[in-house]
């Protein structure tokens, strides 16, 4: 039997009014992110970038271009934000986990796009996410170059929204990195995370639910000295009032862009890098063996960087196994570089020029494709 009464799409949960005036008001937040390459497109269904460049307009140009692209989201980090009603470091983390992957092919940047699916448009939210997305198209040099905002009521529950990220770079097929180019005694660079990233964060919110902890408590332990790697020292604590548990656990991924591609960049004849890794889920173990061959092993010695306090303080609270830390978590490296022996001091004082935090962690052996720690 028909209903009594008129529907809209505005009854039935969707104010497009709303999403329109919300989608019409970032072009100005966009351009942030555009360079010389973005072609302007208003009302366009879809972004114009310019590829094949006039070398007379643009510093990098490339003899055999390939383009790079994947896509990622921020997992369910986005719960821990939803509690603390704090978004606006999540875009940061949906392009890092997108321009990090591609950086592991020696690839640049290109474009970035967002979705953002939530249950009912709410523009403060949406701006705390847009600004955090344009942040980190700035840091690592990707142009915003559109997305799509899908209201979703329903599917979503109110106060509700997912978050994914799609990224395109370009490399030159020549300085592609591939796993055949580690080789034997190459000594493995780790470079330090800025806490626990975008992954493991279904075991993190466990934890904090069956510890019963404070997401707005602040807690010693999180702003003690991190544990010294051999023959090192701990750095004091810093001055300032300490952060809550929720705020440790909100920070951002950190973008290895500018550091990494700054360091290829000086580095066009020589294959100093014989490969790169990026620490997400499944740990060190996981993701550092994509960078191997069958013929070698990277032997990674676990003490001989600081691993910052939030790890120690989410295993004492979940009674967590070491191999399980290890396997879920960055465990304070979040970036990888597989270097040539001889020039391993020297990548990484420039790596440490450039900001990034970097030790010395491991070697490349003979072995079968796998990664020891040790």
């Amino acid at each position: 039997m028909p209903t009594s009464r008129q529907l809209t799409y505005a009854s039935s949960g969707v104010d497009l009014e709303s999403k329109d005036s919300f989608t019409e008001g970032l072009s100005s937040l966009m351009r942030k992110t555009f360079g010389p390459r973005v072609i302007d497109n208003p009302g366009g269904f879809a972004g114009l970038f310019r590829l094949d460049f006039n070398k007379n307009l643009f510093s990098r140009n490339y003899k055999d271009p390939v383009l790079v692209a994947c896509a990622d989201g921020v997992g369910t980090k986005l719960k821990l934000a939803m509690a603390m009603r704090k978004y606006d470091t999540l875009g940061i983390d949906l392009v890092a986990m997108n321009v990090n992957d591609m950086l592991v092919q020696g690839a640049e940047p290109l474009f970035f796009l967002d979705y953002i699916a939530i249950a009912k448009v709410d523009k403060p939210v949406l701006m705390e996410l847009m600004k955090g997305i344009v942040e980190g198209c700035r840091q690592s040099g990707a142009a915003l170059l559109g997305g799509e905002t899908a209201e979703m009521p329903g599917l979503y529950q109110p106060g509700e929204f997912d978050l994914a990220g799609f990224a395109v770079g370009v490399v030159d097929l020549d300085r592609a990195i591939r796993p055949e180019r580690a080789q034997v005694g190459d000594v493995v660079l780790g470079l330090a995370s800025s806490g626990i990233h975008s992954n493991g964060y279904t075991l993190v919110r466990k934890v904090v639910d069956e510890a019963g902890l404070d997401l707005d408590r602040v807690y010693p332990e999180l702003t003690a000295e991190s544990k010294p790697r051999r023959g090192g020292k701990a750095k004091a604590k810093g001055k300032g009032s300490a952060p809550t548990l929720g705020e440790v656990l909100l920070t951002p991924t950190r973008i290895y862009v500018p550091s990494i591609t700054k360091l290829l960049s000086n580095y066009k004849v020589k294959k100093v890098v014989g490969g790169m890794a990026h620490i997400t889920g499944s740990g060190m173990g996981g993701n550092l063996c994509r960078a191997l061959h069958k013929k070698v092993n990277a032997v990674i010695d676990t003490r001989s960087w600081p691993v910052p306090p939030v790890f120690s303080f989410l295993q004492k609270h979940g009674n967590i196994p070491d191999a399980e830390m290890r396997r879920v978590f960055n465990m304070g490296i979040g970036y990888c570089v597989i270097v040539r022996p001889a020039f391993a001091e020297s990548v990484a004082e420039q790596l440490r020029k450039s900001g990034e935090k970097v030790y010395a962690i491991g070697r490349i052996e003979k072995g079968s494709g796998e990664v020891v720690e040790v």
